[in-house]
């Protein structure tokens, strides 16, 4: 039922303006439903279309784009610093993404589950797209596809980086953002 509710009000919201990027964007994506210890969350799937107005957005914030997947274990180990990213500088306008490359057929034996034993706050989305020989250089040409990998950029600059981090190197390179 809770599945339902949930479809029938992103439908509502969905048909409100049908020019909207949101509408584009939701247009590009499909929903799961993800019950966390905390709340009733969705996963939205996206392929490349529909996950690069996400990763390219030009507003007044700070946007922490991290690429990992359930079975990375430098992924899993570094997603509690992101976890902390986002609840320590969103009122610093900061906002955290969390692109699980997570294959389809493991969205509900690992990666649902994943979300709801580490309770994660910051926006998750999976993503699907088989096309990588598109889409690994369109993110950023020197990637090799290698996971982990974060972007943090804002409307005047954007860096890449194809590693994993520690607390603190992360908490460094955003705060070359927040000056």
């Amino acid at each position: 039922m809770k599945r339902f509710t949930f479809l029938l009000v992103l439908l509502i919201v969905a048909c409100r303006n049908d020019n909207s990027t949101v509408n584009k964007v939701a247009e590009k994506a499909s929903t799961e439903i993800v019950e966390t210890n905390s709340e009733v969350i969705a996963l939205e799937i996206y392929d490349y279309d529909g996950l690069k107005p996400l990763i390219n957005k030009n507003d007044n914030k700070v946007h922490v784009v991290n690429f990992w997947a359930t079975w990375c274990a430098p992924c899993v180990k570094e997603l509690p610093y992101f976890e902390t990213v986002n609840e320590k500088y969103k009122s610093d306008n900061v906002e955290v993404l969390l692109v699980s490359l997570d294959f389809p057929k493991n969205y509900d034996s690992k990666l649902k589950p994943f979300i709801t034993k580490h309770d994660l706050k910051s926006k998750v989305v999976a993503f699907d797209d088989t096309d990588q020989n598109r889409w690994i250089p369109a993110i950023n040409a020197k990637w090799s596809g290698a996971i982990p990998a974060t972007i943090i950029y804002n409307k005047d600059k954007r860096l890449f980086y194809e590693r994993s981090f520690t607390q603190d190197e992360l908490e460094n390179e955003l705060k070359q953002f927040l000056k």
